[in-house]
C-alpha cells in the first residue's frame, strides 16, 4: 500500500486535532448529546463526503431509501465520494484513495479495518476513543457490555479509529445432507467421517436420485475454499476466522493452518475422495451457481452452506423435485472423535466506517456514526424504512409480505435500498429469522445443543516495522500455498511425497518470519 502522503497526513493531524479539540469544546457547551433528546444532530443540513467502497456496489448512492430515511431523521447527508469505482478490488480502491491525498470526510466500506488501523497512527484518520466516551453514548454501550470487541478493533498504537459492521447471533454455515437420497438408498445420516465416506460412496454409486444414471455429485460446495475446510475431519483447520485461509491461535500461539499436520493428513484424504469422485470435478470452477444448479436437477448430495439461505430450497424445489428433502446435519465426528463446527459468525467484521484528517465536523459524524446504534437507527439498517419495508407489530419489525414473498432474497432486497451494507452498524438477527426457514430453525436448535463453535481470531493490528515484514513475505507465501493446495487436491502432486520441499519452502520464503511479527502483535493487543 503506496505511503506517498503520510508526511502530509502528519502535518495536517496537528491542524486538524486543533480543530477537532475546538469543536469538541464548542459542541460540548451549544449542543446536548442527541442521544438523549432527539435523532436530529444538526438544525442547518450538513453534507459530509464518503468513501464507499464494497463488493456489492463500488459506491454509495444517495438515493438508497435508507439514506434518504437518515438524512431526514439526522439532518446529514452523505455525499458520494468513493475513489476506484471502475474496480471491484477494495484494496486497489483504498490504494486510489490514499495516493490522491485528499481524503473525503468519512472513509468506509469492505475490509477497511486493516488500512484505517495502518494509517490511523500516521494522521490518517482520527482516533475514536475520546469523540465516542463524550458523545456517541449507544457506541459506548456497545464497547462497554462487549470490552472484547475494543481489544479487536484497536490499532497498535492502542487506539480505535473506526466503527465496525457488528454482526448478530452465532451460526452460520452448517453442513446438509440429502435425507431424501439417505432414505431412497436405506441410511442413516453419517455421525462420523468413515460413516461419511461410505455413504459418499452410496450417493456416487446406487443411483440416489433414480434416474439411472450415474450423474449424483456426492459432495459440492458454491465456494471453493469450504471444500478445505473439510481438512477439520482430519483434525486440521483450514482458518481461524471467517475469512478464508486466515491465521489461528492454538493455546495462545498465532499459527497458520496450511503448516500443519492436520492440515497435510487432511488435503491427503480430500485429494483421495477428489480421484474417487465423490466430490464435484468441476469445484474449482463452477462457482456460485453450483447449489442453485445441483439441487434444481436434483445431483447434488452433501454441502457446507449457510442455514436459511440453502434450507430455502426446502420450499423453493418442492414441485421440480418431489420430496426433496435437504436437512442440516451435526458436523461428522473426526478421526479423533472430535465434533466442530469451524465457520460461525464473527463478533465484529474488519468493515465500517472512519473519520478522515480532512473531516472537519468530527462530532457531529461521530454522532451520525451513533445514530446506527440508536433503536431507530438500527432498525433502518437493518429492515430498511418503516411503511415500505416492514411495519411495527407489538413494538418489533416485521417485513411486510411485498418483501417476504418477493422473488428477490430479502438480503438481497435490503442491499438494494442502502440497509445490511458494511457502514457500521449492529446487525439484528431478527431480521434474518424472519426469512429462515423452519428446517433452519431446527438445525440452529440442533447445532446450539453440542457446543460446535470455536473461538475465532479476530485479527491484529500491525505497527510499521511489523507490516513491513507482513508485506514482503505474506503475499508470495500464501500464493505459494494456494497453488500448492490446489495441485495436490487435482492430482497432479502427491502432498506426502512433496510436504518436506514445502515446508523447506515456506520457511524460505519467510513464514516463521511472518508468525513472528504476528505472534508479537497478537500479544501487544490481546495481553490483558
Amino acid at each position: 500500500m503506496t505511503r506517498k502522503n503520510t508526511t502530509r497526513f502528519g502535518r495536517e493531524t496537528m491542524r486538524k486535532s486543533t480543530l477537532s479539540a475546538a469543536f469538541l469544546a464548542t459542541t460540548m457547551l451549544a449542543q446536548p448529546g442527541f442521544a438523549d433528546e432527539h435523532l436530529r444532530i444538526v438544525e442547518e443540513p450538513l453534507e459530509l463526503t464518503v468513501h464507499f467502497h464494497w463488493p456489492r456496489n463500488q459506491g454509495y448512492e444517495e438515493d438508497y431509501p435508507v439514506e434518504q430515511a437518515a438524512r431526514e431523521m439526522t439532518g446529514i447527508h452523505l455525499k458520494d465520494a468513493t475513489a476506484g469505482r471502475n474496480t471491484p478490488d477494495h484494496n486497489e480502491a483504498m490504494n486510489l484513495l490514499l495516493a490522491q491525498g485528499d481524503l473525503p470526510d468519512i472513509v468506509g466500506g469492505n475490509r477497511i479495518k486493516d488500512p484505517v488501523n495502518q494509517y490511523g497512527p500516521e494522521g490518517a484518520f482520527l482516533p475514536l476513543g475520546d469523540l465516542i466516551a463524550e458523545h456517541a453514548p449507544n457506541i459506548q454501550a456497545v464497547l462497554d457490555a462487549k470490552p472484547e470487541l475494543r481489544d479487536a478493533m484497536a490499532s497498535w498504537d492502542g487506539n480505535i479509529y473506526y466503527v465496525p459492521y457488528l454482526p448478530d447471533g452465532e451460526f452460520g454455515r452448517a453442513w446438509f445432507v440429502r435425507q431424501d437420497w439417505l432414505d431412497a438408498l436405506g441410511l442413516e445420516r453419517p455421525d462420523n467421517v468413515e460413516e461419511l465416506y461410505q455413504v459418499l460412496v452410496a450417493f456416487r454409486d446406487q443411483d440416489p436420485n433414480g434416474n439411472g444414471q450415474k450423474d449424483e455429485v456426492p459432495i459440492f460446495l458454491r465456494h471453493w475454499e469450504e471444500l478445505i475446510r473439510f481438512v477439520t475431519l482430519w483434525d486440521g483447520r483450514s482458518t481461524g476466522s471467517d475469512t478464508y485461509h486466515d491465521f489461528y491461535v492454538d493455546n495462545g500461539e498465532v499459527k497458520h493452518p496450511y503448516a500443519t499436520e492436520g492440515y497435510r493428513e487432511g488435503i491427503k484424504n480430500i485429494a483421495k475422495w477428489y480421484e474417487e469422485g465423490l466430490i464435484d470435478p468441476e469445484v474449482f470452477t463452477r462457482g456460485t451457481s453450483a447449489r442453485e444448479y445441483l439441487l434444481s436437477e436434483n445431483l447434488g448430495g452433501i454441502t457446507h452452506d449457510w442455514f436459511a439461505s440453502t434450507a430455502g430450497y426446502n420450499e423453493s424445489l418442492q414441485e421440480k423435485v418431489p420430496g426433496f428433502d435437504f436437512a442440516p446435519m451435526l458436523p461428522p465426528e473426526s478421526i479423533s472423535g472430535k465434533r466442530i463446527e469451524e465457520h460461525r459468525r464473527t463478533p465484529l467484521k474488519p468493515d465500517g466506517w472512519a473519520i478522515s484528517y480532512a473531516n472537519e465536523n468530527p462530532v457531529e459524524t461521530i454522532k451520525y456514526f451513533d445514530f446506527w446504534f440508536t433503536e431507530e437507527g438500527r432498525r433502518l439498517s437493518n429492515f430498511g424504512v418503516e411503511g415500505e419495508h416492514y411495519e411495527l407489530v407489538d413494538g418489533e419489525p416485521v417485513f411486510t409480505d411485498a418483501v417476504l414473498t418477493a422473488d428477490q432474497p430479502v438480503n438481497s432486497q435490503m442491499w438494494e435500498i442502502g440497509a445490511g451494507i458494511p457502514r457500521g452498524y449492529y446487525m439484528d438477527y431478527a431480521y434474518e429469522l424472519q426469512w429462515t426457514s423452519d428446517a433452519a430453525r431446527e438445525g440452529i436448535e440442533l447445532y446450539e445443543q453440542n457446543d460446535l463453535l470455536i473461538d475465532q481470531f479476530l485479527g491484529v493490528s500491525l505497527n510499521e516495522e511489523e507490516q513491513a515484514v507482513y508485506d514482503r513475505y505474506w503475499p508470495s507465501i500464501q500464493t505459494y500455498m494456494l497453488e500448492r493446495q490446489q495441485a495436490w487436491i487435482l492430482g497432479t502432486g502427491d502432498i506426502e511425497a512433496d510436504w518436506d520441499e514445502y515446508m523447506s519452502q515456506l520457511d524460505k520464503r519467510g513464514l516463521s518470519d511472518v508468525l513472528e511479527v504476528m505472534n508479537s502483535a497478537y500479544e501487544r493487543q490481546y495481553d490483558s
